[in-house]
This record gives C-alpha cells, structure tokens and sequence, in this order.
C-alpha cells in the first residue's frame, strides 16, 4: 500500500504533434530521429484516445488529484480533444497546469485564453532567449516578436479574469538552461518582470544527442563556475526589481551548483514526482515521472492504464518499492529534475 497521495497528473497526449523544432527537445528536435523513425516504420501519431482520458481523469480524481498537465512532449493546444479535456477537468473538478510553446496555434491567443485562463492555475510558456536571435535559434519556427504579442495578451486577460472573478491563474516563462542563452538569462528574468509574469522557472539539459552535449552547463567545472555567475545575476534582478502590480517574482530551479561535482545537481535534492504525481504515456503506460523516455523504462514497468487502474498501480508494491529506492537508481542519481527540500513545482 502507497502511503502517499498523488495531488497532479499528466497527460501524455499527443507527444507526435508540435509545430516547433526546438534543439532540445527529445522528441521535435533536428537531432532527434523519433519522428523519422516511426514515419519510415509506418507507425500512426501518438494521441490519446478520448476514452482513456475520461478513465484516467476520474480515476484520478477519486485518488485525490487536483491538477491535469496535458501533454509535454507535444505542443497540447495542437491535441484534437483538448477542449474535452478542458470540460473534464471542470466535471471532475480539476485543474489544469498548461505546458505551451506560447505560439498559440490554431485559434489565437485571444480565444485560447477565454477558454483556459477560467480552468487553469498555472500556465508555463516555453521562453529561451531574451533576444530574437536566441529564441530562434533554440526554438526553431518561432517567432520571438509574435511570441512576445502573444504573452502581453494572455498577461492582459489573466489580469482582467482574476479582477472580474477572483480566480488568478499564474504565468511561468519556462526554460532550459543552454551555452545557447546562459548569458541571457537575467534578461529573461526582466523581460518576464516587465511583463507581468509571476515565475521563471526552467531545468538543466538532457543530452539526448551527442550534438547538443557541448550546451549543458554542468558539463565542465569551468561551465558550472560561468553557471554560478549568471545565475546571481538573475537573483539580483529578481531581488531588485518589481512587477506593475508590486509583486516579486519567484525563480525555480535557478540555484548555484558545485563545480566540483558537475554530475551531482543537488547533494540533498529530492525527486518532485515519485509519490506526488503521476505520468501517464499516450499508449496508457505508467510512468513514474517525465526524465527521457528510454532512460525511465529502466525504472521498471509499472502496467497500463487501458488494462488496469489508476488506484491499483499506484499501490502496487513495485511503484512503493521504487519510491523507498529511487535515490539509488543510477538515473535518478543523475537526474536533472531534482529540487531543493522547500522548493515549489
């Protein structure tokens, strides 16, 4: 039996579907010869069924979930029911936690913000760059000025929603940490500042490809000192300086490492998903949390969720015995997702 309880859930839906080529990503990436692949195999897009969301969703509703994250992997404004998953999450009184690369596609970001801002706690927009040039360069397709128009927008609206109903959904410009835009990075914080964001958050490079390995910022003594040093920068800025509404603005993640051990991000770090949130593939499987897909199945095989229960595999006795181990898998040593003690996701 699992002691812990899960509070949030995502989605996997349509991890195949994203109208951006950003050099990082596991799946989209230039490097990445996923798609390729799965294209010359003949094998269909991933995409959730319908029926397996409803399941899940009141599932984990009953388990005590309160938020839903649609896709990561995938830009989820681009997932065919994403309008039904707005509509379950207000039958099974959810919340959801929106991940976007922030070009709204489809509709706009006027008429997507009617729609998500009432329904949503929080909303992180992918953001890499605080210049044209290196937002392009590490999100290939976008448009850093469209981008930016976008972002006011959503800003305006949430603004005007939380005024008329009292319900106030936080923006997050979401990051990776990049050689591409390190030295941007106190300037992303006074962009989001200037813009009314209320966080910045991002996390440390997986090195999926061998072309992308000379970009992580822990993969040298000398690349965590360099790390070090924008990093107070940022903290200054963040210190310093207020939004229009008085308000500080929070940084995650965005903490000093040791150069000695450049393969440790935390020597006391705790993992934010194993026993609070759950993972669910788009084919269903269980997955224990989001570090790249290859890597986790060496965690284990926990079952799928078109044949079993969301209760049943979370008190299973083989997800229990991995939270009690977790921090001496070899992966999990490594991981690039694990947060201070006190630290908010």
């Amino acid at each position: 039996m699992n002691n812990h309880k899960p509070w949030r859930i995502t989605l996997d839906t349509n991890p195949d579907d994203c109208n951006l080529h950003c050099i990082m990503c596991e799946e989209h990436s230039d490097f990445s010869k996923t798609q390729s692949m799965r294209r010359k195999s003949g094998k269909p897009h991933r995409r959730m069924s319908l029926r397996l969301i409803q399941k899940v969703l009141k599932e984990a509703a009953e388990l005590g979930v309160r938020e839903v994250i649609p896709s990561t992997m995938g830009e989820p404004l681009l997932f065919g029911h994403f309008e039904e998953i707005l509509c379950l999450c207000r039958e099974n009184k959810l919340l959801m936690n929106l991940t976007t690369n922030g070009t709204f596609p489809r509709i706009g970001p006027l008429s997507w913000s009617e729609k998500i801002i009432p329904i949503t706690s929080d909303i992180k927009i992918s953001w890499n760059g605080a210049t044209k040039k290196t937002q392009e360069k590490i999100m290939k397709g976008s448009r850093f000025d469209k981008m930016l128009e976008n972002l006011n927008i959503f800003v305006r609206k949430r603004d005007q929603y939380a005024e008329l109903t009292g319900h106030y959904c936080a923006i997050t410009l979401q990051l990776t940490f990049l050689e591409t835009n390190i030295y941007e990075l106190a300037d992303i914080v006074s962009l989001a500042i200037h813009c009314g964001v209320d966080r910045v958050k991002g996390h440390h490079l997986w090195t999926h490809f061998k072309e992308i390995n000379s970009l992580s910022m822990r993969r040298s003594a000398e690349s965590i000192r360099r790390w070090n040093t924008e990093v107070e920068k940022a903290r200054l800025v963040a210190e310093t300086s207020k939004t229009q509404n008085g308000k500080r603005i929070r940084l995650e993640n965005i903490y000093l490492l040791c150069p000695e051990k450049p393969d440790i991000l935390l020597d006391d770090g705790i993992c934010p998903f194993l026993g609070k949130e759950i993972w669910v593939s788009a084919e269903g499987r269980f997955n224990p949390c989001c570090a790249p897909d290859k890597q986790r199945l060496s965690l284990g095989d926990f079952g799928n969720l078109n044949e079993k229960s969301l209760d049943e595999i979370w008190n299973s006795k083989a997800y229990s015995d991995l939270i009690e181990i977790y921090s001496n898998h070899p992966l999990c040593k490594i991981c690039n997702m694990k947060i201070k003690r006190k630290n908010s996701i």
